[in-house]
């Protein structure tokens, strides 16, 4: 295992990346609760330290400006430990994040497919990037753009199909326990 993978376990930090409405918040709320950990949703703390929503941020500095809000808020974030961390969708299109985050903690890509995607998401006016005609078309097209990267900087993959968000949650604490253990084998 690489050396720098120290702080990757040690942090104590599980990042969630995935498309917007894979349910990175809704499941990040109920692992921290499961694991003792502090949550935290990139995009709320974006706002919080700017004082405005994020489709006002598109509106005035564009997506490249919000990318950079969004780097900013990534180092602060993956700085602190014991978190469990909900990325925005588009976090991983950054090279400078993709490496924080892997460096931070453990990475788990909570992969939803399209319809699920556009079910969870096609009413919902906080989404700059979904402000389109056919929604359906635009998630599939942001979902062809993502998934390597997302499958790039996952530890874990985690397919969230149709099962309740608490069955789920067990599976997937399984999982990071199971990724820790294979994980700790390695450096003794």
């Amino acid at each position: 295992m690489q050396k720098d993978s120290e702080r990757k376990l040690q942090s104590g930090n599980l990042i969630l990346v995935g498309m917007m409405g894979s349910g990175k918040t809704t499941m990040g709320r109920i692992l921290a609760r499961h694991l003792g950990k502090e949550f935290v949703d990139s995009d709320e703390e974006i706002q919080h330290r700017t004082g405005v929503t994020i489709p006002h941020i598109f509106d005035v500095e564009g997506e490249p400006g919000f990318r950079q809000r969004e780097t900013a808020a990534l180092a602060a974030l993956v700085s602190r430990d014991n978190l469990v961390l909900a990325t925005g969708g588009g976090a991983v299109l950054m090279e400078e994040n993709r490496q924080m985050m892997q460096q931070n903690g453990i990475v788990i890509y909570l992969k939803a497919g399209v319809h699920d995607l556009w079910l969870r998401t096609r009413n919902d006016r906080n989404r700059p990037l979904l402000q389109t005609g056919n929604v359906h078309a635009r998630l599939a097209e942001l979902l062809q753009q993502r998934d390597a990267l997302y499958q790039q900087v996952a530890d874990i993959v985690m397919p969230t199909g149709r099962q309740s968000v608490h069955a789920l949650m067990l599976k997937l604490a399984n999982e990071i326990e199971k990724y820790r253990e294979n994980n700790q084998s390695c450096r003794h």
